[in-house]
């Protein structure tokens, strides 16, 4: 469901409410003179009932896709946080091996920066960046290794080390944060309660001998809405709301302000994002 155009899930399941009022209005029509006043008040109560449960489910599914947002943005904050981090600690290592750990780093940025624009439906690209990623994050490792050899102290080397390896969780958090989705199970037992309420509204109107009603409609598009945002917030990369990227962006462009920036000048200071804003 993933791979689908979130519109297009949106436009099969108006149609499907739709035909589902009017299969349960042809079936309610077909009764109808059989029907009583106490049938008629059951209908109107499983209809009620039906939307409460309906309403829940919305709910429910609705806060799942947004607490799996939220995830992804702490996610990029964090990352943004821990390479900027490993950046400044990297400037306390022997010269010997100083400029190699800064350019891996700023190449581990723009890598990172890049995957932010790459959709998770475009596979090949995606895994062949994550591989890319990886190889640099060996070199990283590897010239961190020779600075604790040649410089074995826990301060300068040891800092570098502590902010390296909370680079590389970070990373991993925000790639698996990717994966996290509403589970589909979900969304197809919501799609079913969709179709059950919608022949209860239509059968309910029939048996009482008239038309759904124009809100009945309001309430179809109020619903598919509903799920258009449920499906479009899982989608962090593609569709209307995305996953803010500016904690990345905003580091790449303070790290080649520093890297541009005359020698002897001080070098302008990273950003620190934190999750709720603060600079």
């Amino acid at each position: 469901m993933y791979d689908e155009n979130s519109a297009l899930i949106a436009a099969i399941l108006y149609v499907s409410i739709v035909l589902a009022i009017e299969l349960g209005h042809l079936l309610g029509r077909r009764i109808q003179r059989f029907a009583t006043e106490p049938s008629k008040a059951h209908v109107n109560a499983i209809q009620a009932s039906l939307l409460g449960v309906l309403a829940l489910l919305l709910g429910f599914t609705f806060s799942l896709s947004l607490q799996r947002f939220n995830d992804r943005s702490e996610a990029i904050v964090d990352e943004a946080n821990a390479i900027g981090t490993a950046y400044l600690r990297a400037q306390l290592l022997p010269a010997s091996v100083r400029d190699d750990v800064k350019r891996s780093l700023r190449d581990h940025l723009d890598l990172r920066v890049h995957a932010g624009a790459v959709t998770l439906d475009d596979e090949a690209d995606r895994q062949a960046l994550l591989a890319k990623t990886n190889e640099n994050l060996d070199v990283v490792w590897r010239s961190a290794r020779r600075a604790v050899e040649l410089d074995p102290s826990p301060v300068p080397s040891g800092l570098f080390i502590q902010s390296l390896n909370e680079m590389i969780d970070a990373y991993g958090r925000r790639d698996a944060a990717l994966h996290r989705h509403v589970p589909e199970l979900v969304l197809f037992l919501l799609y079913g309660t969709f179709i059950l309420t919608g022949i209860v509204l239509g059968y309910g109107a029939g048996v009482a001998g008239h038309r759904p009603s124009f809100a009945t409609y309001i309430l179809v598009a109020l619903i598919v809405v509903l799920a258009f945002i449920i499906i479009d917030l899982d989608r962090p990369r593609r569709g209307l709301i995305r996953v803010d990227q500016s904690s990345l962006h905003n580091l790449k462009t303070a790290v080649d302000a520093a890297e541009s920036a005359a020698d002897g000048e001080p070098a302008p200071a990273l950003p620190r994002t934190g999750v709720t804003g603060r600079q």
